[in-house]
């Protein structure tokens, strides 16, 4: 017998048959149902189709499966928070009971043939569509008509259009030595105004056609997507962390400079590092020790081993208190590999009884591996002092795995430690990993132009895809006949400006600030690059990297405040021109430059022996940051460089502190805040403060100072937040400057509301 679903016909199929057929024929009822529907089916199996409103801009659609007359559950990865959940407006299996859905500012309206969604606004402008096949796996969907960005770390840059991506995650994917590992992150961002975060299932992307197609690796159903619609790009990425969630905000020490280590000569080079970075006085936060096997030498016996190296720390705690003496943090270098982590660090473990925190006696890595077994492992490190930690390996890691293990290394370090902000220097992650205030860094990338000309997009579509605390190994992981004290120079003022700022790579001796200059190169760790002997004697490097080092230290006040705006919003610090300048289409499609917080443009330098380059002003004034000078925007322009200079402006209208010179970030320095105001337009910005450290500013421990100037009054107005309170030092010396003149205003801020006319 035919199954039912060939027997029935909709009304409307049916009138079309009458209608052709003529009125002499008559039909037979058997073969004519009114009032009935078919069922929704697509790639081969009746569906339910879910719409829900998260928000006013945001619909969330999800394809269930029907199984045993009901609908298939999500599969549960962690990337989703729960208050993204959202109200389901309408559920609908059959074809022709499906209407329009209104939903805040959207419409969610289906066509049944071939089955397909469209996501519009009340106006009737279309947001996406998104079309499926009834027996096929795969969707299709609207490509932006401006770049379309986003998808996590790595893959081709910088508009993903015209290109495929299997989304493969770790660096075994795209393009390794110039592109970096790949972070697969499932989140477009359509320039023209909307956004879209495919939650489930991981597939691959083309973006070759005219229109857009996802293939699913693996079961098509169930869909899980998540489409958010707004002019306001900044709506877009508020979205994206109602999704995923916000950013958890670091330590103010994970924001200065970190020194990595590979192999170790003992404890007296160990010392020595950290002596020398203090006397040269070249400001430094961190100092990170590679595990033993990655290099021959490093803080442990061997990878995946929580046992110290006694040839290189005979005295473990006694060494971190001394480096502790210096104002360093001490990071560590962990491995672990396998398929699955499971399991939180909340339930009851004993590594006793716990899977092998190492390789197995046959040298392999357990293939699933529990977070209440590994995690006690890391407690005897805690327990003399080490401070934060460096995941490395784990590309086996499926999806869900990579997001635990995000989430164990922050929500773990509490346990031992549970008013103190954790730091993990993560090598892979998921959507959602800014939960966990996951820093990550590109991999194990080559010391090539190449790779640093890359890496400034890469650095935008990470920050766009949610993952704001990243970088790079400043100079590339392994050296290549490039790899010379210029390439190093203009990596490092890129650095300087990546949230992360980190230098680390084989041949480690060149990447400490003083290496290009009476170094040997360190222990050669690869055979085939040999430093040439003049490069050894270079000493331009040093005090170009030293006055970035102090640039660094002293915007800190500016990029504390960034972060913090980052996680009240979901703002990236590292920001694609086109979140500001959205109405600038030249602005908008640049990847070479990014803004660094809201006011500063920065235009890295990343052609070898480069006197000019050549950037884009978006629209407004702008500031030369080093001269001063002012400068129309809404154009290209050439700026001369040579080897100290990496372009820098600043745009009209901002007030951009200064704070003085440090050594380490949590540095107390008896000097004035410098406020430089940048003229032309009103403007208003914000200095946040905590303790830095720990989490009482979620009990209203913090400070904002509000900051407005009017421009035509040359008038500047400072008062306290609501909410936020003076801390110490409760009386604050500031000197306030415009930039292009000499005069400064000195003046000194109490909490009480203040203003001065410069």
């Amino acid at each position: 017998m035919p199954h039912e679903k060939n027997m029935l016909l909709s009304r409307r199929e049916a009138l079309k048959r009458f209608g052709t057929a003529g009125a002499g024929i008559i039909l037979a009822s058997s073969n004519i149902t009114f009032g009935r529907s078919e069922n929704i089916t697509i790639a081969g199996k009746p569906v339910e189709i879910v719409v829900s409103t998260l928000s006013p801009l945001t619909v969330r659609i999800m394809v269930l499966p029907i199984e045993n007359g009901r609908p298939v559950e999500l599969p549960v990865d962690g990337a989703v928070v729960d208050k993204a959940e959202g109200k389901p407006l309408a559920r609908h299996r059959e074809r022709e009971h499906f209407q329009s859905v209104r939903t805040g500012n959207l419409v969610v309206r289906f066509i049944s043939e071939p089955p397909t969604l469209h996501v519009e606004t009340t106006t009737g402008k279309p947001v996406q569509r998104l079309k499926f096949d009834s027996e096929a796996n795969g969707m299709s969907f609207l490509l932006s008509q401006g770049p379309l960005l986003g998808l996590g770390q790595g893959g081709p840059q910088f508009d993903r259009k015209g290109t495929t991506d299997r989304m493969s995650s770790g660096q075994a994917g795209y393009r390794l030595s110039t592109h970096g590992g790949r972070i697969p992150i499932q989140w477009l961002v359509g320039t023209d105004g909307w956004g879209m975060f495919i939650h489930h299932p991981l597939g691959t992307f083309d973006f070759t056609g005219a229109e857009g197609k996802f293939a699913p690796s693996r079961n098509g159903l169930p869909i899980d997507v998540f489409v958010i619609s707004s002019s306001d790009p900044k709506e877009i990425m508020a979205e994206y962390a109602r999704i995923t969630g916000r950013a958890e905000l670091p330590a103010l020490w994970t924001l200065g400079y970190m020194q990595s280590h590979r192999t170790l000569a003992g404890p007296e080079e160990v010392l020595g590092v950290a002596n020398t970075m203090r006397q040269k006085k070249l400001p430094c936060d961190t100092l990170i020790y590679l595990g033993t096997e990655f290099t021959p030498s490093g803080w442990n016996t061997r990878n995946g081993e929580f046992t110290w190296h006694s040839g290189n720390f005979p005295d473990p705690k006694g060494m971190i208190e001394t480096l502790h003496g210096q104002y360093y943090k001490v990071v560590l270098h962990v491995v672990i590999e396998g398929r699955r982590l499971t399991g939180t660090v909340h339930e009851p473990g004993d590594p006793k009884n716990a899977l092998p925190s190492g390789r197995t006696e046959d040298g392999r890595w357990p293939s699933e591996r529990s977070v209440p077994g590994y995690w006690p492992y890391h407690k005897p490190l805690f327990d003399i002092g080490v401070d934060g930690w460096w995941p490395d390996q784990g590309d086996g890691l499926d999806a869900a795995s990579r997001l635990n293990r995000n989430r164990m290394y922050w929500e773990g370090s509490q346990l031992y430690r549970p008013n103190e902000r954790p730091f993990a220097l993560h090598r892979n992650g998921y959507a959602g990993m800014q939960r966990y205030a996951a820093f990550l860094w590109s991999g194990d990338v080559q010391s090539r132009w190449e790779t640093l000309r890359t890496h400034v997009p890469v650095a935008v579509n990470t920050g766009l895809s949610g993952i704001p605390y990243w970088g790079t190994d400043i100079g590339g992981f392994i050296p290549t006949a490039e790899y010379t004290g210029e390439l190093h120079v203009r990596w490092f003022q890129f650095g300087a400006f990546c949230t992360c700022f980190r230098a680390h790579g084989r041949h480690w001796h060149l990447r400490l600030p003083w290496g290009w200059n009476g170094g040997d190169g360190g222990p050669p760790e690869t055979t085939t690059y040999n430093p040439d002997p003049r490069e050894l004697k270079n000493p331009q490097v040093e005090p170009i990297l030293k006055k970035y080092l102090e640039l660094r230290y002293r915007l800190l006040p500016y990029i504390y405040t960034a972060v913090r705006e980052c996680c009240d919003t979901g703002l990236p610090i590292m920001r694609a021109l086109w979140l500001h300048y959205p109405d600038d289409p030249e602005a908008v499609k640049r990847g070479d430059q990014y803004l660094w917080g809201r006011d500063l443009l920065v235009s890295p330098v990343v052609e070898k022996g480069a006197s000019s380059r050549r950037l884009y002003l978006p629209r407004g004034e702008w500031f030369d940051f080093w001269t001063e000078e002012r400068i129309k925007g809404g154009r290209e322009i050439v700026r001369k460089v040579d080897l100290e200079t990496m372009p820098l402006y600043v745009c009209a209208g901002a007030i951009l502190p200064r704070g003085p010179v440090k050594q380490y970030a949590d540095e107390v320095v008896d000097a004035p805040l410098t406020l430089v105001i940048y003229p032309g337009t009103d403007g208003s910005s914000s200095i946040y403060e905590d303790d830095g450290k720990t989490f009482d500013y979620r009990k209203g421990d913090w400070s904002r100072m509000e900051m407005d100037w009017q421009n035509a009054e040359r008038c500047l107005r400072l008062r306290l937040a609501s909410g936020s309170r003076m801390r110490p030092p409760t009386k604050r010396t500031i000197e306030v400057r415009v930039a292009g003149e000499q005069k400064t205003h000195t003046i000194v801020f109490e909490g009480n509301p203040l203003e001065v006319r410069v």
